[in-house]
Parts: structure tokens; C-alpha cells; sequence
């Protein structure tokens, strides 16, 4: 069966947009205006969910390995940042001084505080990043501050290959049911659940939304009508929320509420129309993006910490749209190299599990 290189495509772009999404509200907090930084979530990670939804299957075994291999990769992925970490703050320890590596972490804002800064390993850290409990990697805060996605991703790949497997006829019902706990969670917000409830309700419907599509191509004589009435709820939520909702989307974004779903509804469309309509005929530079999204994924938490570095001396130097456009070009040259070593050293990962297996079989 041919790989459908749009769907690699799709995941390019919409790995390019995150990269930007988070050289806009890290490091360009410092100098790139409001209104850009808001603009840039438009494609953001729902249309993630929508692109795994098209691409899971029934396959409880199949989807089950797939997340094991992931928990693996991230395992080791996380197993370096943590040792990353701790090496630095060894060498700032010994070779400097710890006034030094506070004015080091000045850096990232007076928003972000570290957690330990100790010759001692923090090995608790390492623990919670394996169980999917986020605690901040002091060198590089970007990394987990942008997983909160994984964890989300795990749940609801379990609960949408159940659904797939299981109520195959009644897909439609539970796209019914997440939409109603959605709404009902906006509607009453004092029973917004904390946690991942609020997140899985409304990610799990663009997954399953995807999935139905899935082999299909919208109509074209539904595509006008699908634009309009996501203009209609833009007007409606200017209209309801009033004109400063704009800048209020990023704080509906944990967990999605109503303005930034609609704020979304532009990007997954559009996802869901070109789906079997853009033919994407040869591999190229996007579509390698999209299909090693994973390291990309994690690389682009290293590179967005690394360019603050730029970003903060030159903000003062330069016109905020010059730096912007600059940073995110270094932002994409790093994550592009860092990916690329993120895959060497989880390709040599996996070499030594294979090697313990062996040995302990024996």
C-alpha cells in the first residue's frame, strides 16, 4: 500500500506552525506583538488529533504496540534531557559559580523558576517524565511545557481504538457525547473537571471526526457552507465574548473552551477538505518533517529553550518582524539538526534494549 504522502505533508506543516507557536509565546514573549502571537495558533496541535484520527484503525494490538514504541522513545528521550540537564548544571556549578546559572535561567523570564539547582541528581524528575508527570527541565523549560500534548495523546488513542474496535456503528454517538460534555463543561463551568477530562472530551472528537473521514473526500458543494459557518462562529464569538477575546485565546487553549475550539475550527477544516484533494506526488523537505514529527516534536522543545538565547541580546538591536522571521528559521536549523541526533541516539537506545533482552533471555 502506497504511503499518502498529504498526510505526511499535513504533519510537516502543522509541525512548522508549532515550532512557530512556540517561538512566538517563549522566547518571542519578549518582543513579538500580541496579535501575532495569537494569529499563530490557528494551526495548532488539534489538527494532530484530526490527522491521527484519519490514520488509527481498529487494530487494538496494532495501536497498542504503536504507544509502547512511543513510551519507549520518549523514555529515552527523556532519559537524555535529564542527564543534559544535569551536566550543565554541574559544569556551571563547578566551573562558575551558582549566581552565575541563576542569571543563566534569568533568561527565560521572571515568569519561570527553577526547580533545583544542585550538584545532587534530581532523580524524582526523572521518575514523574517517565509517568508523564511534567516537572520543568530547568535548561530547557520549553520541552515540558509542551508535552502536556503527549500525555493527551496516550489517553485518547486508548479510548479511540477502543471506540473503533468495539462500537464501530455507533462512532457517531460518541462524537455526539464528547460534543455535549464540551459543551456542557463550557456552559457550566464550575463542573469543568481539572485534570484531562476537559482536554480528552473535545480532542477525542476531532480524532473520531478524522477517523470518519477517513478514505472520503468532502463534497465540493459543502465546502463554501463548512467556511461560512465558521466565519458565523467567529462573528458570534466577537460578538458574545466581545472584541478583546482575541487576546484571551491562549488562556482558553488549557483546556480548550469555547473561543479557542472556534478559533481551531479554520485549521481542521481546512485539514479535512484538501484530505484527498491536495495530492502530494514526491517526497520532499515538508514531508520528511511529517514523517519523523515525533523527534521534530521533541527536538523543537530543545531549540525553542536554545534560541532565547538570541532572541533576548537582539531584541533591542532589531525590528520585532526581522528577529521573528530570524529566530524562527534558527528555531526550525536547530530543531532539524537536534532531530537528527534525537533519532541516532534512539536508534541506539533501542540497541541496547535489545542487547539487555538478549542477555537477560539467555
Amino acid at each position: 500500500m502506497n504511503r499518502d504522502l498529504y498526510i505526511d505533508f499535513a504533519k510537516g506543516l502543522a509541525t512548522l506552525s508549532i515550532i512557530f507557536i512556540h517561538t512566538a509565546f517563549w522566547s518571542g514573549q519578549f518582543y513579538i506583538p500580541a496579535e501575532i502571537r495569537v494569529f499563530s495558533l490557528v494551526f495548532d496541535v488539534a489538527v494532530f488529533y484530526a490527522l491521527s484520527g484519519i490514520t488509527s484503525g481498529s487494530n487494538i494490538e496494532k495501536t497498542f504496540y504503536r504507544l509502547l514504541k512511543l513510551q519507549i522513545t520518549y523514555m529515552i528521550f527523556v532519559t537524555l534531557l535529564f542527564f543534559l540537564d544535569y551536566f550543565f548544571k554541574v559544569f556551571g556549578l563547578t566551573f562558575f559559580s551558582l549566581e552565575w546559572l541563576q542569571n543563566f535561567y534569568s533568561t527565560f523570564g521572571s515568569k519561570y523558576s527553577t526547580t533545583a539547582i544542585s550538584t545532587t541528581p534530581q532523580w524524582q524528575n526523572l521518575g514523574n517524565w517517565y509517568l508523564h508527570q511534567y516537572t520543568n527541565a530547568d535548561t530547557f523549560p520549553v520541552v515540558m511545557g509542551s508535552f502536556w500534548y503527549l500525555k493527551v495523546y496516550f489517553i485518547l488513542t486508548v479510548f479511540g481504538v477502543l471506540i473503533l474496535k468495539f462500537f464501530p456503528k455507533h462512532i457517531n454517538w460518541f462524537i455526539g457525547i464528547c460534543i455535549a460534555l464540551t459543551l456542557l463543561f463550557n456552559l457550566f463551568p464550575e463542573y469543568y473537571p481539572t485534570g484531562q477530562v476537559g482536554y480528552v472530551a473535545f480532542y477525542l472528537a476531532i480524532f473520531l471526526i478524522g477517523n470518519r473521514i477517513r478514505g472520503k473526500k468532502i463534497q465540493g458543494r459543502f465546502i463554501p457552507v463548512l467556511y461560512i459557518l465558521v466565519a458565523g462562529a467567529l462573528l458570534w464569538m466577537f460578538w458574545f465574548y466581545g472584541p478583546d477575546i482575541f487576546y484571551k485565546i491562549n488562556k482558553n487553549k488549557f483546556p480548550p473552551k469555547i473561543p479557542y475550539i472556534i478559533w481551531t475550527l479554520f485549521s481542521i477544516i481546512t485539514l479535512l477538505v484538501l484530505y484527498n484533494r491536495l495530492k502530494v506526488k514526491k517526497e520532499n523537505f515538508i514531508t520528511y518533517i511529517g514523517q519523523n514529527a515525533i523527534f521534530f516534536y521533541f527536538a523543537q522543545g530543545i531549540s525553542s529553550s536554545l534560541v532565547y538565547f538570541l532572541a533576548v541580546p537582539l531584541k533591542e538591536n532589531m525590528h520585532w518582524w526581522i528577529l521573528m522571521i530570524l529566530i524562527y528559521f534558527i528555531n526550525i536549523i536547530l530543531a532539524f539538526i537536534i532531530s537528527a541526533g534525537l533519532k541516532k541516539a534512539d536508534n541506539t537506545g533501542w540497541k541496547i534494549l535489545e542487547f539487555l533482552r538478549r542477555k537477560t533471555a539467555s
